[in-house]
């Protein structure tokens, strides 16, 4: 039986202050043009890492993106007093029993793979286990290996397999790819935007000096000068999460309340998270002014094009009102195009003290928005996540 797709869209407006959240290779503000216009621009990758970092912490479940399991594997094999050759034979044997042929990876590296591999932190230790486990294996095989042979596979590649291929809620979140094993391919039921900003954003010069605080004599001056760029920006945030998949990626065995308890802590951190760019110098530490949600069913939308024409300032200056107005508009026109036939629920918040004409249900904080849409999200899931 086919299972409509259900998506939790979200919109976001948020007012960043001087600021180089994410930088281009010149060390400068990234930007693009949309409308004609340079806007402010934030890569979705540099939002994501925090949100999947504050997921996992939460969680308590962390996962890392690597090329070196196998010389993590063989330093925590010499630290529990392995021979040096025997831990570095181990190592090569992660790469050489994972599959036929073996995972491609760099001998003269610690035998570091050449994909990163996204896994649970906890799978090193595992790797570890197996290896104590086959350790006579692994013994003989080296005392017959030759240097000039190739390397046989000793561990059992189900094992192997197994191990690095094992998922965490934000690998279920996010997705992997993973090529080499596809059985350790999972689809991402996040889709994360590119932030831009609403408005025209140019970067700014800001021109700074370094004191020398300990001068030479005849020393005069600063013992540093550069200039550095910032944007100041009213960014639009858009991400949607692909409910059924992620109910899919979670397993037949996971409850619509683990699904629930997930999708509510991403959208937390979705909501709260920010990029770490030039964090120390510009503290950009702001909150959205608004944020709405769209449970849809059949597929996702964003507004992303309600800024094509770029927002102008109010007569009084700034841009979160008229920004307001625009998304609102925007949203009144998709029901207007779409119907409501498939609009399951959809709420707002943010700093408004009333409504918000066609944003639906008025919730009144971040914390209560996130638990309402999560369970509109989750409603009436089926056991089995989809066929």
């Amino acid at each position: 039986m086919h299972i409509p797709a259900r998506f939790l869209d979200l919109h976001v407006l948020q007012p960043v202050t001087a600021a180089n959240l994410n930088r281009d290779a010149d060390n400068d503000p990234k930007t693009i043009s949309f409308g004609n216009t340079t806007r402010a621009f934030v890569s979705p990758q540099a939002w994501k890492r925090p949100i999947r970092l504050n997921v996992e912490r939460d969680l308590g479940e962390h996962a890392a993106r690597t090329r070196m399991v196998p010389p993590l594997v063989a330093r925590k094999l010499q630290e529990a007093q392995w021979p040096e050759d025997l831990a570095a034979f181990a190592a090569a044997q992660i790469v050489h029993s994972a599959k036929k042929d073996g995972l491609q990876h760099n001998d003269q590296e610690g035998y570091r793979t050449q994909a990163m591999l996204y896994l649970p932190t906890d799978v090193i230790d595992d790797l570890v286990a197996l290896c104590e486990k086959h350790r006579t294996n692994l013994e003989e095989a080296l005392a017959a290996h030759t240097p000039k042979k190739k390397i046989a596979p000793v561990l059992p590649a189900k094992d192997l397999a197994a191990h690095l291929t094992r998922r965490t809620a934000s690998i279920n979140l996010f997705g992997r790819m993973l090529a080499e094993l596809p059985a350790g391919h999972v689809e991402a039921a996040v889709q994360m935007a590119p932030a831009f900003s609403v408005h025209q954003s140019d970067p700014q010069p800001d021109f700074f000096t370094a004191v020398e605080d300990l001068p030479q004599s005849g020393d005069f001056g600063s013992a540093h000068l550069q200039t550095a760029f910032l944007t100041t920006s009213l960014f639009y945030r858009f991400a949607t999460i692909n409910i059924t998949d992620l109910h899919h990626n979670l397993g037949p065995a996971a409850t619509a309340a683990t699904v629930n308890a997930l999708v509510e802590l991403f959208v937390q951190h979705f909501i709260l998270s920010m990029p770490g760019g030039k964090k120390t110098a510009t503290a950009p530490h702001t909150v959205p002014d608004l944020v709405h949600y769209a449970v849809r069913d059949r597929r996702s939308v964003s507004y992303g094009a309600a800024f094509e024409q770029p927002v102008t300032a109010a007569a009084q200056g700034g841009y979160t009102t008229p920004a307001r107005q625009t998304l609102a508009d925007y949203a009144a026109t998709i029901s207007r195009l779409l119907g409501t036939r498939h609009l399951v629920a959809h709420g707002h918040t943010g700093t408004p003290a009333k409504p918000i004409k066609d944003l639906g249900a008025r919730h009144a904080s971040f914390d209560a928005l996130a638990a309402a849409c999560a369970a509109a999200a989750t409603a009436d899931l089926t056991p089995a996540g989809r066929p």
